[in-house]
Order: structure tokens, then sequence, then C-alpha cells
């Protein structure tokens, strides 16, 4: 029999009480550390939610240091070419209110900001954002509300800095499984050649 949750003191009954500590660790203003984070970090996730309750949570790479830090309140995260579904940027334009988590490979904590975003099409930080000579269209403008680092536990459950650990092979390659799922009408060898040594070169294009 499946047994539902559904109140926050049952939560809390089964979870516990948070410790004073996790709950002392957020700030509203970036550290010189956090902006060191920052820095050296080429990855983050950008979590939305549309004004219905649709999420989306979308992966956003560059050399590290791409995220902008304006100011001790506010960073901004560039556009780079992509799918152009914009689901994320459709959901901040109906809803601000968004999540990011950083991450720098190998370390197994991670940084944390939440806050209100706004989508930017220029500013004069936008020079500072040009990479292998793509200049964003857009940028997301993040004031931030709430800023934290992650504890370990995650990724050392999962192993996932371990290379020892990693499984390549467990799927088909890309090619083969867009074929398989989502363009079955498409050829494989024209798939392969897309998502061949080529794909590099549409990066920043």
């Amino acid at each position: 029999m499946t047994v539902e949750i559904t109140s926050p003191e049952e939560l809390r009954e089964l979870l516990g009480a948070p410790m004073p500590r996790a709950l002392a660790k957020e700030r509203t203003v970036l550290h010189e550390r956090d902006r060191e984070w920052l820095a050296s970090s080429p990855f983050c996730l950008v979590a939305t939610a549309g004004a219905d309750g649709t999420c989306d949570v979308s992966p956003k790479g560059d050399p590290a240091g791409f995220v902008q830090v304006l100011d001790e309140h506010t960073i901004a995260v560039p556009e780079r070419p992509g799918n152009r579904r914009a689901d994320g940027y459709r959901n901040i334009l109906d809803n601000p209110h968004v999540g990011l988590i950083f991450l720098i490979p190998g370390r197994t904590d991670t940084l944390r900001i939440n806050g209100r975003a706004r989508l930017v099409r220029d500013s004069p930080w936008f020079d500072r954002m040009v990479v292998n000579g793509h200049r964003p269209v857009l940028a997301v403008e993040v004031t931030v509300e709430q800023i934290f680092y992650h504890c370990a536990k995650a990724f050392l459950r999962s192993e996932l800095w371990r290379p020892e650990t990693w499984q390549p092979e467990v799927l088909p390659p890309r090619p083969r499984l867009i074929k398989e799922v989502e363009a079955p009408a498409e050829s494989l060898a024209d798939l392969e050649r897309r998502y061949g040594p080529d794909y590099l070169k549409t990066l920043y294009a």
C-alpha cells in the first residue's frame, strides 16, 4: 500500500528538525568565496516554474567564470545557441523566481543561489560574456535572495566524480537514441554526421 505525505507536519515528523547550522547558513549577500566559486564554475543548473506550476531545469555551461557577478546582490547568466525552446525563459516571464546550482568538476559540494530573475537583451556587461566571438543575445539577471553551500553527501553517494564508476556505454550513443526515441524517420547516418566531430563547431554558431 502506498502511503502519501499530505502535510508539512507529517513531513517534519518523518524527517526531523533541521540542524540549526543548516538554517543559519543562508545568506543574501555574495561573499568573496562565492565570487571565487562562480569564477571557477563552468556549469550550472537553472530551475524555473511557470505561472501554472510547469517546471523546467536547464543546464548552462561555458568556460569557467561565464557567470558574471554584477555586484554583491546580482549575477547574470548568458544565453548560448541551443534548441530555442526557451522553456525556462518563458517561465521567467510568468514567474521570476529561480533556483541555481553551481558545480565545479571534482568538488562534491555545490553553491546554491535562489532569487528573482529578469531577462535582459543588452547591457554594457554583455561585452564581458563574449566567448569564441559569440556575444549573447540575452542573459538572465538574478537578484540574490538566498545563497548557501550544499554539503557533499549526494555526490559522494552517487560517486559522480569517480571515473572508475562511469559507464557511458550502458545506453546507445546520442544519434541512435534520437533515431529510436525522437526522429525515427531520419537516417542514422545523417544523425551520426550531425553529432559527430563537426558538432563541436556549432557550440557558438
